[in-house]
């Protein structure tokens, strides 16, 4: 025989079969309903609120600066943001879907809110503390009416009917592209400080998927707590180059991304300080700029029923249930309610990087979430404490988005499974979504970056958001235009629906159709008596 080698066994028939399709994600530590040990739940806990941060100090430090604001409203609005996603957190996690999703701040509402601040009857306010304040009571105001928009909506059990047409076919685009969607906030974030951002990036893929099977005993150590073990260590790094000298004669813009005591959040920040609603004075209500927020309510919607499906999963829990889903959604409009009610100058949505943590750690606990939520409510307290973690340069936390991102949108590429990959209208629906997801967003935003006003530019902003902030969100465009083709495309036969994976959904329609439902889903204090699931 060619080679002298003896020839290779035929493989067996069993090996040759596809990997067999799973309702819930196998390899999870702790699903949703078993939790850790206390101690390490509490530190699981406390990587969440950490992971949190990130968005929670990002947006403000790039809006209060055009509001006016100064480090002390910077503080405080950072302050208010973190109680707030608090309280939603533990009202989502008790009351609505019951996942263990983080409720916190959204980039999504950001355009409508700049909008706000871009209007012209603050121009002639000359006080910049009094400008801030005319402008977060005018984003209140908006807030409060969009949160309608979702209260309406999932409580009526509209979003309930609408879900019902999601097939896994549709669900790939929605949840891919709601974590890899947010790709400009990794590697370009990243590289603001690239001798911080690179090394914390690397030590946590090495944290996360190379210690636990190098070192014995170390496995549950290095993947669950990767988070946590990295930041620290980076962080010591960061400020030890900023201590030295590193940053001295750096640019100004260097020296605010790479140093550790630029941000002015510790000095700024009360030691105890508990908010309270309309702490900014009566909300400021105009027509328009309800309308527009109510349009990124929708968006934010969108986003967030994918970023749900993905903390399903990961949680290793059933498909939900359609009205478990619309519960969820009502209850995301009176967390966006509470942010306009306290002022958090931004919206409430699913966290998208949380929902990535569960994956990395694979601890899809709900209680986990909830000591997460205790952590904020308490650092937003404890202010000048909870502004130390807040403190932490941006590149350190685009470098956890570049990992916690990418679970998120390989969450959505599982449920491929479902689906008949030799399809040619499988393989349509998937690339062409897929694609306009990416493609249409990025015509939109670079159109916005280069003339500083969207395609849509008229003398009416809020008109021009109603229309440019929707076609700017990868997940909205994707994941509508993959739900309509769905829909529509024929045929429309059981082979079609095979195709779209729709008979391993079919038990999981409604509530009563699978007994783990009650399990993952059912409310608190017997509850359910009171406000059955469908």
């Amino acid at each position: 025989m060619a080679g002298g080698g003896a020839a290779a066994p035929p493989p067996k028939q069993e090996e040759l079969q596809p990997h067999p399709v799973k309702d819930q994600l196998p390899g999870v530590s702790y699903c949703i309903t078993s939790p850790p040990p206390w101690p390490e739940a509490i530190l699981l806990g406390f990587q969440h609120y950490l992971v949190m941060l990130g968005t929670t100090v990002l947006i403000p430090s790039f809006l209060v600066p055009q509001m006016g604001g100064d480090k002390e409203d910077k503080a405080l609005m950072i302050q208010t943001l973190q109680f707030v996603a608090g309280l939603n957190t533990f009202t989502q996690s008790f009351f609505g879907t019951r996942l263990p999703a983080v409720m916190g701040g959204s980039y999504t509402f950001v355009p409508a809110t700049l909008s706000i601040v871009l209007a012209g009857r603050y121009s002639d306010i000359l006080d910049p503390h009094e400008k801030f304040r005319k402008i977060m009571r005018g984003i209140q105001g908006a807030m409060i009416v969009a949160s309608t928009l979702q209260i309406v909506i999932g409580f009526s059990g509209m979003w309930r009917n609408v879900t019902r047409f999601l097939s896994p076919l549709s669900t790939v685009p929605l949840v891919a592209l709601t974590g890899f969607g947010l790709y400009e906030l990794g590697f370009p974030l990243l590289t603001k400080c690239v001798e911080i951002g690179l090394p914390q990036l690397i030590l946590l893929v090495i944290f996360s998927q190379y210690l636990g099977h190098v070192m014995k005993g170390g496995k549950h150590v290095f993947d669950r707590f990767s988070v946590l073990l990295s930041v620290m260590i980076i962080w010591i790094y960061a400020h030890l180059l900023t201590v030295g000298g590193a940053y001295k004669h750096a640019a100004p813009v260097t020296q605010l991304s790479c140093r550790t005591d630029r941000a002015g959040i510790i000095s700024a920040a009360p030691w105890i300080r508990v908010p309270y609603p309309f702490q900014w004075g009566a909300p400021t209500f105009n027509a328009g700029e309800s309308f527009a927020m109510m349009a990124t309510s929708f968006v934010a919607l969108v986003e967030s029923t994918g970023g749900f499906i993905a903390v399903s999963r990961y949680a290793s829990a059933t498909p939900m249930p359609h009205s478990v889903l619309s519960r969820g959604v009502g209850w995301q409009g009176v967390g966006i309610l509470f942010s306009g009610i306290f002022g958090t100058g931004n919206g409430s949505s699913v966290s998208v990087e949380n929902a990535g943590l569960l994956g990395l750690t694979r601890v899809g606990s709900r209680r986990v979430i909830q000591i997460s939520a205790g952590f904020m409510i308490f650092f937003s307290i404890l202010a000048k404490f909870g502004a130390v973690f807040a403190s932490i340069p941006a590149p350190i936390v685009a470098a956890l988005y570049c990992l916690l991102f990418a679970y998120v949108g390989a969450g959505g590429l599982g449920f491929l499974q479902f689906c008949n990959l030799n399809s040619f209208r499988t393989k349509f629906i998937l690339a062409f979504s897929i694609f306009m997801g990416l493609s249409v967003p990025q015509y939109f935003n670079e159109y916005q970056s280069v003339k500083r006003f969207g395609p849509v530019h008229t003398r009416a902003r809020w008109f021009n958001d109603m229309i440019n902030v929707p076609f700017s969100s990868e997940p909205f465009v994707a994941g509508v235009l993959a739900l309509i083709l769905d829909v529509t495309l024929p045929p429309k036969d059981n082979t079609t629906r095979k195709d779209r994976g729709m008979h391993w959904w079919d038990k999981f329609q409604s509530y009563s159709k699978d007994t783990r439902s009650e399990e993952f889903y059912s409310l608190p204090f017997n509850l359910n008596k009171f406000f059955p699931s469908v």
